[in-house]
């Protein structure tokens, strides 16, 4: 039986990370022993990065609320009490885009979450 050697296999292993590191300055993109190492590290971050993405954007929704619940003269934490109380199901995203696009509506969900809360 024939001897089969690792070229082939080799090759490719390396042409594939080679690909993922396609853009990346000197060595890294050149070498495949840096190579490795930077696209491991690089699909570790995009890992993480789709974790803390979601972080990001609900304190972002979070900000944009409490900023639109200042204006209308009540905190962050009684307004979103004030809403559950009120049975009241929105969600931040929603409540952070009616912040900025529907002021007016915004405002009545305020009143509503006052009127939750004092009752």
């Amino acid at each position: 039986m024939a001897r089969i050697k690792g070229a082939l296999n080799a090759k490719k292993k390396h042409n594939r990370v080679l690909k993922l590191a396609k853009g990346y300055r000197g060595a890294r993109s050149k070498q495949y022993r840096v190579a490795k190492q930077s696209v491991m590290r690089a699909l570790n971050s995009s890992y993480a990065g789709r974790k803390q993405r979601k972080r990001q954007f609900r304190q972002l929704w979070i900000a944009r609320i409490n900023a639109a619940c200042r204006m209308n003269g009540i905190s962050y934490s009684k307004f979103m009490f004030g809403l559950k109380k009120s049975n009241i199901d929105l969600n931040r995203k929603v409540l952070a885009d009616m912040a900025i696009t529907d002021a007016a509506g915004f405002a009545k969900l305020a009143e509503t979450a006052k009127s939750a809360i004092s009752a």
